[in-house]
């Protein structure tokens, strides 16, 4: 019997039945376009500080965040935007080389497809305009103790999909262990 051939292509092909690379790039740069024009419908509609009711409990603004999550940091004298750029990029090459080798594991890779086009979007923000631009505040009354006014600190769309690749990670994971 030969021995098996060896193939030259440096193109990972998913398992049978899994999703191929492309796929889950495709999604990533499809949340960081909707992140972007989102960004850009905002920025040419609203003066930073702006705000408009639009039901009990949500409003549209346009405010910008020098630091990370929850103003983390914000008050720094201005590395910090260097210092987050660079730790977006270090996670979204991480997640694209784990993407390459788990392409086929669906839960684990749209988590991390989340995380890889929020981290982007939030990137681009730095590198371009030197903040992120937030502009989805939500609020309620119970959050009263936790934040003033019971108003969430606002969010865009890449930090919608940050959370949401956290979660399916952590879902994932549970998943695992729970199978094994």
């Amino acid at each position: 019997m030969p021995p098996p051939k060896k193939t030259t292509s440096t193109t990972r092909r998913a398992p049978a039945g899994g999703t191929r690379l492309s796929t889950w790039l495709a999604l990533a740069l499809l949340i960081i376009v909707v992140d972007q024009f989102t960004k850009v419908l905002i920025v040419g509609r609203f003066a930073h500080g702006d705000s408009v009711t639009i039901t009990s409990w949500f409003n549209l603004v346009r405010v910008h965040n020098p630091g990370a999550a929850f103003s983390f940091l914000s008050q720094a004298s201005g590395w910090q935007r260097w210092f987050f750029t660079g730790i977006g990029l270090l996670a979204s090459g991480l997640f694209i080389w784990l993407l390459r080798a788990h392409a086929g594991q669906r839960l684990f890779s749209l988590a991390l497809t989340l995380l890889l086009g929020g981290a982007v979007g939030n990137v681009i923000d730095r590198m371009w305009h030197g903040h992120v631009i937030d502009f989805v505040q939500v609020h309620w009354d119970f959050l009263a103790g936790i934040f003033p006014g019971g108003h969430f600190p606002a969010f865009n769309v890449a930090d919608s999909a940050i959370t949401g690749g956290a979660i399916a990670l952590v879902i994932d994971e549970l998943r695992r262990v729970r199978r094994s």
